[in-house]
């Protein structure tokens, strides 16, 4: 609870004091723990919103939202931290002054944010807000503007995150596959995004050629779910070769791993065997990427 001696200024300056102790526990917490160097990092606004790509906008008008969904801002990223600590001295005069006003009574105006997903962006009121949060206050009155984005966001992401969701949104763009099979596509490296797209790109090249019939990029997103990787996934639950990461991960190792030693696009039995067999009994010690994408397959 917030320490209350009756005297409102001298109970303000402990709060900033305070504020700035937790800023400082936190990060030796978080080394203690490990933790990410950016786990505590302000989100910056205009990256999010570039790396999930904007779609529309629309004004909400006065809402009450909860203080913890507060962890980006528009053009203060280096005045407070993801739980709107002050990480310098430069704001003491006025969050002091916010928060002696506070503690007086005074109504203090709803403050103006963004949001996205689940998350919200200060665009005015980063020292009400942090004041609100260091005294306890779960909830704050804001004036809200939705962002409509291409993906979502939880409150989990960080700053890292950002190159993985925009590769993510990239590979949407290039193979628009249906709300449900995307929920089934999880990569964990920005870059494996850009090469799978470049695969199903090419599988609709094979199978536009195979059957002479034009197909729309959403077209060639759907058969290639369907046809290609569903059964190839479900091939290679059965022969026990979905093991690190994720099941679109070992789809693109074994696919890699079968055409550099069979030299084919094909899936069946054999092939399957052919994979298998090389995982227990490698033939290609001299090539690098067959020795790489067998290690990741073990």
């Amino acid at each position: 609870m917030p320490r209350d001696t009756g005297l409102p200024q001298a109970d303000a300056q402990f709060d900033f004091g305070r504020a700035r102790r937790r800023r400082a526990l936190s990060r030796v917490a978080g080394a203690l723990r490990l933790q990410p160097s950016d786990v505590n990092v302000i989100l910056p606004f205009e990256e999010v919103v570039e790396a999930l790509g904007r779609r529309g906008e629309r004004r909400l008008g006065l809402q009450t939202i909860p203080l913890d969904s507060i962890v980006g801002t528009v053009d203060r990223s280096r005045e407070f931290d993801r739980a709107f600590r002050p990480t310098s001295g430069r704001v003491r005069p006025r969050w002091e002054r916010i928060a002696e006003a506070t503690r007086k009574g005074k109504a203090m105006p709803p403050i103006d944010v963004y949001r996205i997903g689940e998350l919200h962006f200060v665009k005015d009121g980063h020292h009400r807000v942090s004041v609100a949060s260091e005294l306890g206050h779960d909830v704050i009155d804001a004036y809200v503007t939705e962002v409509i984005t291409e993906l979502g966001a939880d409150r989990a992401i960080r700053l890292h995150d950002l190159a993985l969701k925009s590769h993510q949104r990239l590979f949407y763009e290039r193979v628009p596959l249906p709300p449900v099979a995307r929920e089934q596509i999880r990569l964990s490296d920005e870059w494996r995004y850009a090469a799978l797209a470049e695969a199903v790109e090419a599988w609709g090249f094979r199978s536009i050629q195979a059957t002479g019939e034009a197909m729309t990029r959403a077209e060639v997103a759907e058969a290639w779910f369907n046809e290609e990787y569903l059964p190839v996934v479900e091939m290679l639950r059965e022969a026990d070769l979905v093991r690190r990461g994720t099941e679109t991960e070992s789809y693109m190792r074994v696919a890699h791993l079968r055409y550099l030693i069979l030299r084919t696009h094909s899936w069946d039995d054999e092939v399957i065997e052919a994979v298998r067999r090389e995982l227990e009994a490698p033939s290609w010690e001299e090539d690098t990427m067959v020795r790489r994408l067998r290690k990741e397959l073990r």
